[in-house]
Parts: C-alpha cells; sequence; structure tokens
C-alpha cells in the first residue's frame, strides 16, 4: 500500500508540474546510454567547398578556424569528404584519382588540402570517406560501380592509402556509395581489401542512404562483424526499431542540408538533441560544412556558413556555428550520452534536453533545446506540427553527478520576424542548491550547461564587403597548381585541370568516356565547366582552344547564359557556340538540341580563339579574330552562367579566358566584324534574322 500511493504521489507531481509548467529532470549515471560519436560537416556531394580554395590567405585561415579549431566555432569532430569520381553530384563535379584504369593522381581536388587542414586545426578529428560517382572504368551497364567488385575496392583502398602515404592522413571511416543500392558482395571485398592492405582500423559505415542495411545484417549474421556503424541520411530524428535494437551505432550520416538562416539554425539545434532523444543517433553530419559554391547552383546556402566570394574575402559567419559550438565545444567523441529518462528526453511543453558524460565521469555537459516548429524545419523530411511553450525545469543531479556544484551556462535565442538573435553567449555561472537548479525557457531558446571551462565565442575583425563577380575578368591559369582545378571555375559534367606546356599551363578536359554517374547530368555527353554570376545577362566570352591529338574530343564550345546546373546541367538552355575540330560551328540555344545556325571556318592545327557575344536578343560569334555569325534569338533564358567545355567526352585544352562587359564586347566584335569600319555597331544596322 505505501509503495503504491509513493506511485500516485509521484504521478500527481508529474502532472501537477505539467500543469504549471514546471518539469523536474533528474540525471543519474546509474546506467548510461550509447556512446556519443560527434558532430561533423560533409565537403563534397558535391564541389560544395570549390570557392574556399583561392580565398585569400588570412579569410581562408579565419573560415577553417571557426570550422574547425577547438573552443573557437564549430568546433567540429568529423570531418565528411567526398571521394572524387569525375561525375556531378550536386553542385558539381569532384576529381577522381584515377581517370583512367591506368593512371594514378593524388595532387588532384582540393579535399586534401582540406583534411590537411582540419588535422592542423584539431589532431583528433575524425575524416570519413565516400563516394558519389565512380569512374567510367569501373562502370556496369547498369551504372553501377561493380562491374568488378574487387577492382572498385581496389580504387577506394587506393585513395585511403593515398591519404597516409602522401598527406599522413589516416582516414577513419569509409563509406559505400552515397544514397544508392549497394552490393552485400562488395562490402564483403572491400573489408578484405581494406584489411590486407593494413587498414583494419578503417571503420565501415554503411547505408549512406535509409537503415536498409540493418535487413541485411538479419539476414546475414555473418555481415554484422564487417559493419562498425549503419549510416541513414535526413532520418527526420527517428530510426527503425530494427535499426535501434541491431546492436549498431547509429548515424545520421547526412543530415540537416537547410538554407543557414535562423530557421536552418533552428533545425540544426532541433535535431542535433532530437536525433539521439528520438533515434538513438550517435553521430550527426551536415551537408554541407561550408557553403562555398556560386549563388544560384543548387542548395545555395545550405552549408553551416557561407564563403562565396573568393574575389573579395567576404565571408558570412551563419548561425548554425554557434549551434555546433553549443554541443561541439563541451564534449568529445568517447563521451556517453546518459540514459533516457535520466538525462535523456523531452521536454513537457515542447522541446528536448541532452547529457553527455565525460568517461572519467569528471565532467558533464547539458544540452536543451526549445525550438518551434516552423522556426525549425529542415528541408527535408517533413516534421508532424509540435508544439512548444515557455516553461520552467528543475535539474536534479542525482548519486555521483550531486558532485557537480556549479556550471557554465551558455545562451542562444534565434530570432525572427524581425527580432534579433542572441547567439552562443556566456551567461552567469549557476549554482546548484542541494543539487537542483532550476531553469526558465522562453521559446527558440538553446542552453547549454557544462562543467568544461574552456567554451569561447571566437571571433575575427568583419571580412572584406562583398562585391559582385569582377569584370572585366581574364585568367591564363598560370596562378593554378598543375592537376588542380582551375579557380573559380565549377565543373559541372567532366574534370577540368591544370596542366603545363613548358613555360605554359592550360586548362584540360580529362573525362573521356560516362563516369558512373550519380545523377544524369553526364547523359549529354559534354564536358561543361561555369563561371561567374548566374544574373549575368549581356556578357562578352572568349577563350583560345586546341584539340587534341588523341582521345579527342570532337570539338570545344562557349556558352552564356545557362539556367540550369548541378543534376540538372543535362538540361540547360543558352546559348551554345560549337566549334568542331575540323571548322565545323554550330549556334545551338540549349546543351542537347534546337540547332540555330551552323557553317564551316578554317581553324589551326594548335591554338584557335574562340569569341562569344550576347546582348539584349542579339548574338554574335567569332573564330580566330574573325567574325561568323551575328543573329537575334529571342527564346533563350534572360540571364545565367557563362561556360566553357566539349561537345563530347574527350581531350580538349583551354587558356587565356577572357570574360568583359557587353560594352567591351561590342568594340571586340566591331574589329572581328569590320576592321576597316571601327565602332559599326554602335551605329544603326540590321541584324540578321
Amino acid at each position: 500500500m505505501a509503495r503504491t500511493m509513493e506511485l500516485l504521489l509521484a504521478c500527481f507531481l508529474v502532472i501537477l508540474g505539467s500543469v504549471l509548467g514546471q518539469q523536474e529532470i533528474d540525471l543519474d549515471t546509474l546506467e548510461l546510454g550509447r556512446m556519443f560519436e560527434g558532430i561533423g560537416g560533409i565537403s563534397g556531394g558535391g564541389a560544395t567547398s570549390k570557392l574556399l580554395v583561392n580565398y585569400p590567405q588570412k579569410q581562408r585561415d579565419e573560415i577553417l578556424d571557426y570550422l574547425f579549431k577547438p573552443n573557437f566555432g564549430a568546433s567540429l569532430h568529423i570531418l565528411k569528404v567526398e571521394i572524387g569520381g569525375d561525375a556531378q553530384s550536386t553542385d558539381g563535379s569532384e576529381s577522381s584519382h584515377m581517370h583512367y584504369e591506368w593512371e594514378e593522381n593524388y595532387e588532384r581536388g582540393y579535399e586534401w588540402w582540406l583534411m590537411l587542414e582540419a588535422k592542423k586545426r584539431n589532431p583528433d578529428i575524425k575524416l570519413y570517406g565516400l563516394s558519389w560517382g565512380f569512374p567510367g572504368f569501373l562502370r556496369r551497364i547498369d551504372n553501377t560501380p561493380f562491374l568488378n567488385n574487387t577492382k572498385t575496392a581496389e580504387y577506394i583502398v587506393k585513395w585511403v592509402n593515398a591519404a597516409k602515404v602522401f598527406y599522413n592522413l589516416t582516414i577513419d571511416f569509409i563509406g559505400i556509395w552515397n544514397e544508392r543500392p549497394y552490393e552485400v558482395d562488395y562490402i564483403r571485398i572491400l573489408r578484405k581489401t581494406l584489411d590486407s592492405h593494413g587498414f583494419q582500423n578503417v571503420l565501415l559505415v554503411v547505408g549512406d542512404n535509409s537503415w536498409e542495411a540493418v535487413t541485411d545484417i538479419h539476414n546475414d549474421p555473418d555481415l554484422a562483424p564487417l559493419i562498425y556503424a549503419l549510416g541513414c541520411h535526413y532520418p527526420g530524428t527517428y530510426a527503425w526499431d530494427q535499426a535501434v535494437f541491431s546492436g549498431k551505432p547509429l548515424w545520421a550520416s547526412e543530415d540537416y542540408s537547410t538554407f543557414n538562416d535562423n530557421i536552418g539554425a533552428g533545425c540544426w539545434a532541433r535535431i542535433l538533441n532530437q536525433n539521439y532523444v528520438n533515434g538513438y543517433m550517435t553521430s550527426t553530419i551536415s551537408w554541407n560544412l561550408i557553403a562555398s559554391y556560386y549563388g544560384g547552383l543548387p542548395y545555395e546556402r545550405d552549408g553551416l556558413m557561407t564563403a562565396e566570394q573568393p574575389w573579395t574575402g567576404h565571408y558570412v559567419v551563419d548561425n548554425p556555428i554557434w549551434i555546433s559550438a553549443h554541443t561541439t565545444q563541451f564534449t568529445e567523441i568517447g563521451w556517453h550520452y546518459l540514459r533516457h529518462g535520466t538525462g535523456v528526453g523531452k521536454l513537457d511543453l515542447g522541446g528536448s534536453y541532452v547529457s553527455i558524460l565525460s568517461p572519467d565521469k569528471q565532467d558533464l555537459t547539458i544540452v536543451i533545446e526549445t525550438m518551434q516548429h516552423d522556426h525549425s524545419k529542415c528541408i527535408r523530411p517533413n516534421i508532424n506540427w509540435f508544439e512548444v511553450k515557455k516553461q520552467d525545469i528543475i535539474i536534479n543531479l542525482k548519486g555521483e553527478l550531486a558532485k557537480f556544484t556549479e556550471m557554465d551556462l551558455w545562451f542562444t535565442q534565434l530570432g525572427y520576424d524581425g527580432n534579433n538573435s542572441t547567439v552562443f553567449q556566456k551567461l552567469d555561472t549557476i549554482k546548484f542548491v542541494n543539487g537542483s537548479f532550476k531553469l526558465s525557457l522562453g521559446l527558440d531558446q538553446i542552453y547549454t550547461l557544462t562543467t568544461v571551462k574552456s567554451g569561447n565565442h571566437g571571433s575575427y575583425p568583419d571580412p572584406p564587403a562583398p562585391k559582385p563577380f569582377p569584370l572585366p575578368y581574364f585568367d591564363d591559369f598560370e596562378g593554378v597548381q598543375v592537376y588542380q582545378e582551375p579557380f573559380n571555375l565549377a565543373q559541372q559534367a567532366g574534370s577540368f585541370e591544370v596542366l603545363t606546356d613548358g613555360k605554359n599551363k592550360f586548362v584540360r578536359q580529362m573525362l573521356i568516356d560516362i563516369p558512373v554517374m550519380w545523377c544524369f547530368a553526364e547523359q549529354s555527353g559534354k564536358g561543361i565547366t561555369y563561371i561567374g554570376n548566374y544574373s549575368w545577362s549581356d556578357i562578352f566570352l572568349e577563350v583560345d582552344f586546341r584539340c587534341s591529338k588523341v582521345n579527342a574530343s570532337s570539338g570545344v564550345f562557349l556558352a552564356s547564359r545557362l539556367d540550369r546546373s548541378g543534376c540538372d546541367t543535362q538540361l540547360t538552355s543558352g546559348a551554345f557556340f560549337g566549334m568542331y575540330c575540323d571548322g565545323a560551328w554550330t549556334l545551338h540555344q540549349s546543351i542537347s538540341d534546337k540547332e540555330l545556325d551552323h557553317g564551316t571556318v578554317d581553324i589551326h592545327e594548335e591554338w584557335n580563339k574562340l569569341s562569344l557575344l550576347i546582348h539584349g536578343h542579339q548574338i554574335m560569334g567569332a573564330s580566330n579574330g574573325v567574325g561568323i555569325f551575328n543573329e537575334t534569338i529571342y527564346d533563350i533564358p534572360g540571364s545565367g552562367f557563362a561556360a566553357f567545355g566539349t561537345l563530347t567526352f574527350g581531350l580538349a585544352d583551354f587558356d587565356n579566358l577572357h570574360i568583359k562587359t557587353a560594352e567591351d564586347g561590342l568594340a571586340i566584335m566591331d574589329t572581328y566584324f569590320h576592321p576597316h569600319q571601327p565602332l559599326f555597331f554602335q551605329q544603326e544596322h540590321k541584324i540578321r534574322n
């Protein structure tokens, strides 16, 4: 009877507390929850760090500090990078370390550099590699990389080995294939190949889509020991019950993907807590790490911070950086969550809390969020309606946690509808009286209570002011390291890298066949790289080109006002001026069809010059300084990116890229069309239809 009365009284107090807006939360260590495995960001999927590489060093170092430096900004625990596969993977294509089966090159791409910079700031950061696309020599007829699972495994292990041999980087985790079906046989062979090359400590995260890997583990118990963690993308804070009870760590191995305003910050705050509260996920990794790609490309500004102007050095430390800090600056991989009900759970009036304890039980961090539904919506998935109210809570430290008598308190208030935000602000140290502390919670707030004293709201002086992409623009690629992608060129299909011919540097499109496509940008069969400003309308482009003598593309093109990009690149419209290697030329209004004009000119065996001007509805083209067409075209987009590329996959070279205003371009085209009648185009004239 006494025990029954005790339970009834406890229930009454819980109900009374809810009615009064006051909930008691007891923290205890009688039983711990799962091991905390870190918060991270993804560079890749694809080309999301592209513009960061050529930032001025001062601003670049500052940006990297905000991302990786412990006790400064986001202080990330994990960096996940794309293993470049020469295929479009959202905002661009990243170059493979093996374009062809007969070669390897580990100086390509910027992910090596980024991993080195992350490790320089935090030697303990974990590194995780995953492929989106794969080079064409691994492509099976069904557009999967499983033509030969042994070769595909060796391809991945070569990347892991290169990280160690050439960069002294230890890769901690490897995935299978981003958001695409895998083959169980490939998992076995990859694990065996890693082990045989001495990489037993490189752990496999399997899934990178939904929780379907748990079904394979259930059906094949021999598979389970080969897999370290189950990874899911955009889980909506919930995991399958079968996954929860599988005994495997559960990771939100890609999440967030939301515009980085305050709603994005609210999304990040909610899922960082509730991925564990609802779904027992012990690691959450943001796509993407940093929005360092052109505005106008897909998922603009879906990064923890923004850096899309290397020509000025301007960047923005968006609030998701400080939301990250609420957890990352006061925890480490290897700490443990407390158990649900004694340190982890939902707040009665909306919101959530997690508590994370150091292995020696000398430090404790509690993170609380009260994000409202409409202020914390992620781009995916949709979430059911929930309500959050202002409330008071009482935190009671029980058992061995009662030894903590004070904690630092860090606070964020996200502002909406014109209200200001207060982000990651250190408040007065709080004192626990008899193991208890009362906290009043408002709406859209994040609190961190912690015994860790090293928290810091890092800062640098304001970066330079933003400015549009500079015109006129010229690039002879002499300042780019050999084998690297050219600065400011955002390759959308194919692979463009800087090579040298004697003392001259130039750009070569390297793909000779279709890769294992992650999406369908390569279906047009063209290599294409974008540059500039999506709002460009009237613009002049000029580039030198040279056809290859082996494995050659059929020709090259210049293009402007391109209205599609990323996984829709194969659908883009605009003005395309193509020049075949035999001198035949074409004018198209899309990447794949609708020819408007054509003809033939003489071209040189070595370098040639291609020029394109759009001014209103007027389109003019020239070859080697001689005008060849002048059209009035109404049915093309009003604005878009500038670009150049190859008419088919195959080798071709480019150099001396000029971009100018239409006014400057008119003067240049004037000399090309009428060398003996200067200023012709500034007079009244009839344009051929």
